[in-house]
C-alpha cells in the first residue's frame, strides 16, 4: 500500500516516466505472447525458440529503462529523518522495487488484453491474413504459459532495481588515495577542498602567510605567560572565518570532484575490435547470414556500450585542454563527474543505432518474414534506449542541483549555465556521432559482401 500511495502521489514528470515503463512492458509482453502463438501454430521448435530468443533484446531494454527510472525517482531516495519513521535504505529499496513491479504488471495486463482482443477471444473478431501466424486464433491459449511469459518483465525489472539500489557499505582501507581535481583544472592528491570563491579574494593567501608568521613570533611570549601556543592560531582562524562571513563571500561547497577515468575503455575497444574482426571473417567465408555474423554484430554493439563512459570522460578532458575558460571548465568537469551515469546509456544508444543501421542494410525488402512484429521490436528497443538516456540526463541534473544553486548565489548568470549544457551536448554529439557512423559502416560493409 505504501508503494501504491507513493506512486499515485508522485509529480507528473515521474508519472510520465512510469507510464513509459508500463508501455515498454506492454510491448515486450505482446512480443512474448506472439512468440507463444507462433509456437502453437508451427510444429518446428527451432524456429519458435529463435523467435523467443529475439525477445531478449526488448526485454533487456525494458529492464534497463525501469532501472533508470527508479534511480531518477526522488521519492525513493534516502533523506534525513526517514529512518526514524521506519523508512531506511532497505525499505526504500523495497518500495522502489515494488513500484517498478506495479508499473510492469500494468503493462503486462494491457499486453494480455490486447493479445486476447486481436485473437478474437474477447469479441469474437480476430485479425486475418498474416496475423494468424503469431495469433494462433482458433487454438486454446495455455494460460499458465502465457502468465509465465508475462511475469518475466515484472520479475526481471523489480529484481534489477533491487540489486541496483541495494544499500552498499563504504569501502574501507583503500590503499590508494583518489585523485582530486584542484584549482583551475590542475590535478592534485591532497584531500583538502577549498571553497569556490577562495581564488577570487585577492590577498587571502598573503594574509594567511602573515598570520602564520605572526603566530610563530608570538608563540614564545604566550608560552611564558602560560597561554597555549595554538591559541593565537585558533583566534586568527576564527577571525578569518568571521571576515569571510562579513565580506559577503560565503563558503560554498564546490562542484563534485571528478573521479578517475572509467576502466572500461580498453576492454570496450578490445571487444569492438574482436566484433569487427569476426564480421570480416564471416564475410570471407561466405556465411554473412549465419550465427557467426550475428555474434560479431553483438560483440560490436557490446564494445560500443562499454566504451561510452570512457569516451565521455575523455570528452570532458578535451574540453578543458589548451587554456580553458570558465565555460569550458564547468562543462568539462560536469562531463568527467557524470561520465559513468551519462556515458553508459549514451554508449547503448550508439550501439542500438549502429546495429539497426547494419540490420537495415542487410535486410531484403522482398523478405516476407519482416512484418509488424519486427518493426514493433525495433521501435521498442530504440525508444527504451533513448528514454533511458533522457532519464539519465535528468538524474545528472538532479545530482548537480546544489552546485547549480551555489553558482547562482555567487552571481553566475543563467545563460552561462545553459551555454555550458549546450557545450556538453555538442561535444558529445561531435564525438559519438562520427564514431557511430563509422562503426555502422564498418559492420555493414563486410556483412553486405
Amino acid at each position: 500500500m505504501l508503494a501504491l500511495r507513493l506512486s499515485l502521489g508522485a509529480r507528473p514528470a515521474v508519472q510520465v516516466r512510469r507510464l513509459l515503463v508500463a508501455g515498454a512492458s506492454a510491448g515486450t509482453g505482446f512480443l512474448l505472447l506472439s512468440a507463444l502463438g507462433h509456437a502453437l501454430s508451427h510444429p518446428d521448435p527451432a524456429a519458435s525458440a529463435l523467435r523467443l530468443a529475439w525477445c531478449t533484446a526488448p526485454l533487456a531494454a525494458t529492464v534497463y529503462l525501469a532501472v533508470a527510472v527508479a534511480r531518477a525517482d526522488p521519492a525513493t531516495r534516502p533523506r534525513p529523518g526517514l529512518s526514524a519513521v521506519g523508512l531506511g535504505p532497505v525499505r526504500l529499496m523495497a518500495i522502489s522495487a515494488a513500484t517498478t513491479a506495479v508499473s510492469c504488471l500494468l503493462g503486462s495486463a494491457l499486453a494480455l488484453l490486447v493479445f486476447l482482443q486481436v485473437r478474437g477471444d474477447l469479441t469474437g473478431m480476430s485479425l486475418g491474413g498474416g496475423a494468424q501466424e503469431f495469433l494462433a486464433a482458433g487454438r486454446p491459449l495455455p494460460l499458465p504459459a502465457a502468465l509465465t511469459l508475462l511475469a518475466l518483465v515484472p520479475l526481471s525489472a523489480s529484481g534489477a532495481v533491487a540489486v541496483t539500489l541495494r544499500p552498499r557499505e563504504p569501502v574501507k582501507g583503500a590503499g590508494r588515495a583518489a585523485r582530486a581535481y584542484g584549482r583551475f583544472g590542475a590535478y592534485r592528491r591532497t584531500p583538502v577542498r577549498e571553497s569556490f570563491g577562495a581564488y577570487g579574494r585577492f590577498g587571502r593567501q598573503l594574509g594567511a602567510a602573515a598570520r602564520g608568521r605572526r603566530t610563530a613570533a608570538e608563540a614564545p611570549a604566550q608560552e611564558q605567560d602560560g597561554a597555549p601556543a595554538g591559541a593565537a592560531g585558533d583566534a586568527g582562524a576564527a577571525g578569518d572565518a568571521g571576515a569571510e562571513a562579513v565580506d559577503g563571500s560565503p563558503a560554498v561547497v564546490p562542484p563534485p570532484v571528478p573521479t578517475a577515468a572509467p576502466s572500461g575503455l580498453p576492454w570496450g575497444v578490445a571487444v569492438l575490435a574482436v566484433g569487427l574482426a569476426v564480421e570480416a571473417l564471416t564475410s570471407r567465408t561466405g556465411s554473412a547470414d549465419g550465427p557467426a555474423a550475428f555474434l560479431g554484430l553483438a560483440l560490436t554493439s557490446l564494445g560500443l556500450a562499454l566504451v561510452g563512459p570512457g569516451l565521455t570522460h575523455l570528452c570532458g578532458r578535451l574540453l578543458q585542454a589548451v587554456r580553458p575558460g570558465a565555460l569550458r571548465l564547468l562543462a568539462g568537469r560536469v562531463l568527467m563527474t557524470e561520465a559513468t551515469h551519462i556515458g553508459r546509456p549514451l554508449g547503448v544508444v550508439c550501439a542500438v543505432v549502429s546495429a539497426a543501421y547494419t540490420m537495415a542494410s542487410l535486410h531484403d525488402p522482398d523478405d516476407p518474414s519482416a512484418g509488424p512484429l519486427v518493426v514493433l521490436g525495433v521501435l521498442l528497443v530504440a525508444g527504451c534506449t533513448v528514454a533511458t538516456l533522457l532519464t539519465a540526463a535528468v538524474e545528472a541534473k538532479q545530482a548537480h542541483a546544489d552546485t547549480t544553486a551555489s553558482l547562482r548565489r555567487l552571481g553566475a548568470p543563467a545563460g552561462t549555465l545553459r551555454r555550458a549544457a549546450s557545450l556538453r551536448a555538442g561535444a558529445l554529439l561531435a564525438l559519438f556521432g562520427p564514431l557511430t557512423v563509422a562503426v555502422a559502416e564498418l559492420s555493414a560493409w563486410p556483412l553486405g559482401g
